[in-house]
């Protein structure tokens, strides 16, 4: 009992997190399981199932406020379910004992990405407004659906931010469009595990738990989306990301680290996260300084707000 609040516990915080930055919760749900000692496939097979109820939800309350561009729905969801597919095959025919170590170095990596992308760059909002290319949007998908499948998350992660890097589309829409399309992916990948390794690998329970406090937070997360700081949260999440799945390959047969090396990684992951997360923090504020932005029914957009002479 203990362990499905647990788990809908961090089914609502990542979902709120992946509705207002577009990406981790796959990848935070996806860490937890693995730290309860989840084989990799089954792990990704648990989320995936749960993502199915949750990016439906989340993808109508985006749509309800306005955050859904449904042209690159379609051209990145369609190659991204294909993607999914074939990660979720490919990760079912590994050992657990191969699988868990790569699973969580693909999600150090993607954790990594989040971290210093958000607290470096923050989010990029120049040429909003130029089409998105089909050619541009297409391998993409294919790739972040992999990606996603084989790491249990990944779809927000690459998705997200190589979006927002080309500057077409406005941020909340780009969260909206990304989540939304996830929701084929997430059939997808789903299929694709339950074909490799069954339902008899699958705790639906722990599916259950997580749906249930993604569902809640979902329309929470769309409504968010236009009031929290996303720099912040980027760095708060990744830094989480990252200290979970350091600590999951210092403790495999990959590395085996004793445990003096063990917490003094710890210890220097935690400063160089608090000080990220001060960082975006510090950074926030300067730009809020700088252009005070309104947000309200007048603007709606979290725009900066602008003067009429």
């Amino acid at each position: 009992m203990r362990s499905l609040l647990l788990l809908a516990l961090v089914g609502l915080g990542a979902q709120l997190v992946d509705g207002s930055l577009g990406m981790a919760y796959g990848v935070t749900s996806t860490t937890l399981l693995l730290a309860l000692n989840t084989g990799a496939a089954s792990a990704s097979a648990t989320v995936h199932l749960a993502e199915i109820g949750t990016t439906l939800v989340s993808g109508a309350a985006h749509w309800r406020f306005g955050n859904v561009d449904w042209t690159v729905v379609r051209r990145v969801g369609v190659p991204g379910a294909v993607g999914a597919f074939a990660g979720a095959t490919f990760l079912s025919r590994l050992s657990t004992e191969t699988a868990a170590p790569i699973m969580s170095l693909i999600l150090l990596t993607l954790g990594l990405y989040v971290l210093i992308r958000f607290t470096v760059a923050g989010l990029p909002r120049e040429r909003v407004g130029l089409p998105l290319r089909k050619r541009f949007l297409g391998p993409l998908g294919l790739v972040a659906g992999f990606v996603d499948a084989t790491g249990g998350g990944g779809w927000g992660p690459v998705g997200t931010p190589a979006i927002l890097a080309s500057g077409r589309l406005e941020p909340r829409r780009v969260i909206g469009s990304i989540d939304t399309s996830e929701f084929l992916v997430a059939v997808a990948a789903s299929l694709g595990f339950l074909v490799g390794i069954g339902s008899a690998n699958i705790n639906f329970g722990w599916v259950g738990a997580l749906l249930l406090g993604g569902m809640i937070a979902a329309p929470i997360a769309a409504w968010l989306v236009r009031l929290l700081p996303p720099r912040v949260l980027g760095s708060a999440v990744g830094g989480v990301i990252v200290l979970t799945n350091v600590r999951t390959l210092l403790r495999s047969d990959w590395i085996a680290a004793p445990d003096a090396v063990r917490y003094a990684c710890y210890l220097v992951l935690a400063v160089l996260w608090a000080a990220a997360v001060t960082w975006s923090v510090r950074q926030h504020l300067a730009d809020r300084q700088a252009a005070p932005v309104a947000v309200g029914p007048e603007t709606g957009t979290g725009r900066p707000a602008t003067t009429s002479s």
